[in-house]
């Protein structure tokens, strides 16, 4: 029997390397520490960078959490600072994968987990020899999955059950299956989509999920009659803003002048970038809508574009009044908290469409790669977005762009995504502490089962 009254349950925690893993573990692994964990984020240098900032020094006992260095192999093609997918060249993304997989990867955990001694690790779909390892110490995991149960419902179907009906017609369109296939086409996809399927056979009968059931119940139920676990959501994992810092101010001071939910939001990640002709719709698009926004534009690592020149001529000027286009970054959390905001034009990464949510702000949804188009499809069956359609070649248009803009901020046709979107904000916030601790309750049950 465990005995956690007198000693801290210590966890190891394996994300996989991108911005858009490692920070839902952060996120959990900050609600674990008020409930007698202490926790280890193992990750590469160029990521364990990253998330210090966050971690010291913190008033909220974050003292508990510990990242710890994942060292990879370095190749010339591969230096450490390309051991994140942030800024990684596309082509680069299957050597990445490659070196997480490597031996000299899985010896390095080896000896980080058999120095730390936890009681239990977390880990992500990669690397595949993460369980094996644990065995060998005799250490018990648990998957989390930082993505939705609806694209990884559909996954599941067309891999393992495509001689069944799909049972979620609303989000199994031939447009949706088309673009499934597509992706497995690549190395990246396949992997990932092969790995998915590895964690939960291996894993123990539990795992986590970054989602919360008013949102995906149906879909979470679907996972767990597939593979005989128990699927433990851990709500939407999102920072709570910080009001006390000065960062960004100057942009949220320009909000403070804008009426209540007269504004939107328009961002598409740190790792996705919309086509220069996209860019330029988008633009188009917010200037027609005649609506306040906030826009952050990002380019490639390397890519010498100025930000005037990829807006239209003149567009900078003509916006002024209305709009700000900002290069990098912007207070995203203290944005989608402040009252003036009235929509999120996302391209609905998982992390984005959890902190909409969170905030209560409707999506108007340009979903482009990976999952995007599932969680946009999600957003709008559940009533809290709208899908902006793409012409027949695929491409945003500039007056579809406007037009949705227009119905979830102001129109009347908006009034009910953008009730349905408060309602699930304030369910939210008052079952967060619930999955925690369900989470902790079942953390500690697979604990003490290995002792």
């Amino acid at each position: 029997m465990v005995d956690t009254k007198n000693r801290r349950i210590r966890l190891v925690m394996l994300p996989w390397l991108a911005h858009g893993h490692i920070f839902p573990f952060l996120e959990l692994a900050k609600k674990l520490t008020h409930r007698n964990f202490h926790i280890y984020i193992c990750s590469t240098p160029v990521l364990v960078n990253s998330i210090k900032p966050k971690l010291s020094p913190h008033p909220n006992n974050y003292n508990s959490i510990e990242a710890v260095e994942l060292h990879l192999p370095s190749t010339p093609d591969l230096p450490p600072h390309y051991h994140t997918t942030k800024g990684l060249p596309p082509h680069l993304m299957p050597t990445l994968m490659k070196a997480f997989d490597m031996s000299d990867t899985r010896a390095n955990f080896f000896n980080i987990v058999e120095s730390v001694k936890p009681d239990l690790i977390i880990h992500d779909f990669l690397p595949s020899w993460v369980t094996e390892v644990a065995s060998s110490l005799n250490i018990p995991t648990i998957a989390f999955l930082t993505s939705g149960a609806t694209v990884f419902s559909f996954g599941i179907h067309l891999s393992k059950k495509k001689d069944e009906e799909f049972p979620f017609p609303e989000i199994y369109t031939d447009s949706l299956k088309k673009k499934f296939m597509k992706m497995v086409e690549t190395s990246y996809a396949r992997n990932n989509n092969n790995k998915g399927l590895q964690f939960y056979e291996r894993s123990c009968k539990i795992v986590l999920m970054k989602s919360f059931r008013e949102l995906e119940e149906k879909y979470m139920d679907y996972l767990s009659a597939s593979f005989g676990k128990k699927i433990i959501p851990v709500g939407p994992l999102v920072q709570e803003p910080v009001h006390d810092d000065n960062e960004g101010m100057d942009i949220i001071n320009w909000l403070n002048t804008k009426e209540k939910s007269s504004t939107v939001y328009v961002s598409f990640g740190s790792e996705c970038y919309p086509s220069k002709e996209d860019v330029e719709e988008i633009a188009h698009g917010l200037e027609l809508s005649n609506v306040n926004f906030i826009w952050v534009v990002r380019f490639p690592e390397g890519d010498k574009m100025k930000l005037d020149e990829a807006l239209p001529d003149g567009y900078l000027g003509r916006i002024r009044d209305r709009g700000i286009v900002v290069e990098n970054w912007a207070p995203q959390i203290k944005i989608l908290d402040h009252s003036s905001t009235g929509g999120f034009v996302s391209h609905c990464g998982w992390g984005s469409l959890m902190e909409s949510i969170r905030f209560g702000v409707p999506i108007i949804a340009i979903p482009m790669q990976h999952d995007q188009p599932w969680n946009a499809r999600l957003a709008e069956v559940s009533g809290v977005g709208v899908e902006v359609k793409r012409d027949d070649s695929d491409r945003v248009c500039r007056e579809n762009v406007a037009k949705v803009i227009k119905e979830v901020v102001v129109e009347k046709y908006g009034e009910d995504i953008r009730r349905r979107t408060k309602e699930m904000k304030g369910n939210i916030a008052r079952k967060v502490d619930e999955e925690i601790d369900e989470v902790a309750k079942e953390i500690l049950q697979v604990v003490e089962m290995y002792n």
